[in-house]
């Protein structure tokens, strides 16, 4: 019977992946109001008039909170074009770009995972199939979310062998959004350093061309909003899987501001990550580098809404196919993953406990699910052997390979 479904899954994996896409849209553009979308959209001309921080989107949900403009002055020169493109084809077009960026990110996870393997396309239209439906995926391209197309552009710089276009992809994600800066974490820990320090330049000079363009609004950003995670959203949300967010449902207020546990904890997950991160490049395990580097960002953020963890998909890609699968600690990580990103638990616990109301402790600790498996994925890469034995070959055959050389 399991030999008959896995044949027929590899037979028909081509038509799985689509029919799963045109189910995707059909919930999408059904259900959806693309809200974060509109505010890269309709925000980004304040560029131009200095008032790019003062915007507010206000939405039609009775007591929703207004919506600002929350990123780098460049990432509104990035999203101005959209400004002139009509509604109705700015969100095709933009649904468009994020399935794409999903099936890169799960294509790239396995050829980064395997440098020099063929990656086949049978394995990676399955999945695809399969984490278009996962909470950060699918809320995330619901709202119109730029964090999945970011991802991606990381992965594929990681991937790429030239110092300068690895550099520069990841400089300008960084410049985008500031969170693909773990990137730059992968490229030390992978001993790019001349890549590293043209994503460096390259952030730089997302700043400078920006500040030309907008002097005062990037003077606003950088020297002021930076810090203030307040205008971003309620920090206590369930939505908000950050360690701080955590620590402002579990004692009732934002711990993090008020004490000093967030910075203790942040110093925890850093020698976590240090951790980690050597093991990995003892291993020369590549997709666990840069999973380390980017799954620390979203701890450390005060901010961290859930559909930020699009991360999660490398994250059960590497659980499950990387040197280490097969073994308790990798098993029961992913196995949180697919539980929390699967059943959509944080959205759920959000709906029961608003931010603002107190929870009970066990509600409090189950809106953790996304730090809990990071925590849980950060201990698996770190009690990894060094002479760990390399995954068996691909066991979906493929009727078409196409080569990838991950350095």
């Amino acid at each position: 019977m399991m030999a008959g479904m896995t044949s027929w899954l590899t037979r028909h994996a081509t038509l799985i992946v689509a029919c799963s896409a045109v189910a995707h849209l059909v919930v999408v553009f059904c259900s959806a109001d693309m809200f974060d979308l509109r505010v890269y959209r309709e925000g980004a001309p304040g560029v131009l008039t200095g008032h790019l921080y003062d915007f507010r989107l206000t939405r039609a949900d009775p007591g929703a909170q207004p919506l600002p403009f929350t990123y780098p002055p460049f990432a509104a020169l990035v999203f101005l074009p959209l400004a002139s493109v009509p509604w109705w084809l700015t969100q095709v077009l933009w649904q468009v770009l994020s399935l794409a960026a999903a099936l890169y990110l799960v294509r790239g996870s396995f050829a980064l995972s395997h440098p020099g393997r063929t990656v086949e396309p049978t394995r990676v239209h399955l999945w695809t199939a399969a984490v278009l439906w996962l909470e950060p995926v699918l809320h995330g391209i619901a709202l119109g979310q730029v964090s999945l197309p970011l991802a991606a552009l990381s992965l594929a710089a990681a991937l790429r062998p030239g110092a300068l276009a690895a550099g520069a992809g990841i400089g300008i994600a960084a410049g985008i959004k500031l969170t693909p800066a773990g990137g730059v974490v992968y490229l030390l820990a992978a001993g790019r350093r001349r890549a590293a320090a043209y994503a460096a330049c390259a952030f730089a000079a997302t700043v400078v061309l920006a500040a030309l363009v907008a002097p005062v609004e990037s003077w606003r950003y950088w020297l002021h909003l930076l810090g203030d995670s307040g205008r971003i959203g309620p920090m206590a949300s369930a939505e908000n899987q950050s360690l701080r967010g955590c620590l402002a449902r579990l004692l009732g207020h934002d711990g993090g501001a008020a004490g000093l546990w967030w910075p203790a904890l942040v110093l925890l997950a850093a020698a976590a990550t240090a951790l980690a991160l050597r093991a990995a490049m003892v291993r020369g395990d590549r997709l666990a580098m840069l999973l380390t580097a980017q799954l620390f960002v979203l701890l450390a953020s005060p901010i961290s809404w859930s559909h930020h963890w699009v991360w999660s998909v490398p994250a059960l890609i590497w659980l499950l196919y990387g040197p280490l699968r097969g073994r308790r600690l990798s098993g029961a990580a992913a196995a949180v993953w697919a539980l929390s990103a699967g059943a959509w638990v944080v959205p759920a616990l959000h709906a029961v406990a608003p931010a603002g109301r107190p929870v009970s402790w066990p509600v409090a600790l189950a809106a953790c699910a996304y730090p809990l498996a990071a925590a849980l994925t950060l201990a698996a890469v770190a009690t990894a052997r060094p002479d760990a034995p390399a995954p068996p070959p691909n066991a979906f055959p493929a009727r078409a390979r196409t080569t990838t050389h991950g350095h």
